[in-house]
């Protein structure tokens, strides 16, 4: 069985996988597959700018009051920048121009381009003013100026990253499905057609488990739903003389079980963390040591997919 290269990528609380070859969004094209270069363009820029987008924000918040800073702040922070957005806008007028074209999904790039390239010189700017400290020579005057700025900058930006990831998942999971129905009608429901329903319940259970907007009974469906797949995928594992799928893999699909069922019941029993939990969640690179946690989610489900990518037959 041979695996797509999927891309992953984190950033508020959504994560993707991209398979190699997707159908156009666009109904008048639905025979025409969009090519891995174009879809990797966008997946890409998501890729690359995206989380240090959100990381900025949230740098500048863990310090600033929402209505901005005052000078008088115990711990000044100040905030991130981003990398170069250049290549990002290069690689998405490149990608614009490929056939076959979609026009909401182009749209959707083109317009996250515009909103990220106007974050990145806000940042910069900020992040020389903080890091000179000159706020201790104009009584934080740029700083409370810079405010309104950087919120309007990430909050356009925000909007687009979410319609850009919106188009990108709709083409995918519409591929993810007729890949899996033309498997079935192909080879059956063998070993690799329950690897491929198992990635896409793997996803629905992320989705679910969003803890701002939580939706109780779908949040315990998707998680029963997976186990399901992953029961389907044990039992159709070398029948028949079949493929065989490997422990590591089934490992890492469990694993990530286990941790949606955590955050499941913490959510559902409204089980608080406890103060070393919310340390280590505060720090963007701890926060998935803590069980039952999104970023543990995040964590379990990425190393489900780089198993998958290395072959579930391994």
């Amino acid at each position: 069985m041979k695996p797509f290269a999927a891309l992953a990528f984190v950033g508020a609380g959504i994560l993707f996988t991209l398979p190699l070859e997707l159908l156009s969004s666009d109904a008048a094209a639905a025979e025409a597959a969009i090519p891995a270069a174009k879809m990797n363009a966008y997946v890409g820029c998501i890729n690359r700018l995206s989380e240090r987008s959100y990381a900025s924000r949230k740098r500048y918040f863990s310090w600033a009051a929402p209505s901005g800073p005052t000078g008088h702040e115990r711990i000044i922070y100040g905030t991130y920048t981003i990398y170069d957005t250049s290549h990002c806008r290069n690689d998405v007028e490149k990608a614009n121009a490929m056939e076959p074209h979609d026009a909401a999904l182009e749209a959707a790039a083109t317009a996250y381009v515009a909103a990220v390239s106007k974050l990145e010189p806000v940042l910069k700017e900020a992040d020389d003013y903080y890091t000179a400290q000159n706020y201790k020579d104009d009584n934080m005057a740029k700083g409370q100026a810079m405010h309104p700025r950087l919120v309007a900058a990430w909050d356009a930006f925000a909007s687009t990253d979410q319609k850009l990831r919106d188009a990108v998942e709709t083409i995918n999971d519409r591929s993810a499905l007729e890949k899996l129905a033309a498997i079935e009608q192909s080879e059956g429901r063998k070993a690799h057609y329950f690897v491929e329903a198992l990635m896409i319940k793997a996803k629905r259970v992320l989705r679910t488990e969003d803890i701002a907007t939580p939706d109780l009974p779908a949040m315990t469906q998707a998680p029963n739903e997976y186990e399901d797949a992953i029961k389907g995928a044990e039992q159709a594992s070398g029948a028949d003389g079949g493929a065989k799928i490997g422990s590591i893999f089934i490992s890492n699909a469990k694993s990530y079980l286990v941790t949606g069922k955590q955050l499941m019941r913490r959510i559902r029993d409204h089980v608080p963390y406890s103060s070393g939990d919310k340390m280590m969640l505060s720090n963007a690179g701890s926060g998935w040591m803590v069980e039952g946690s999104p970023p543990r989610l995040v964590r379990d489900y990425n190393q489900l997919v780089d198993a998958y990518n290395r072959g579930p037959g391994i």
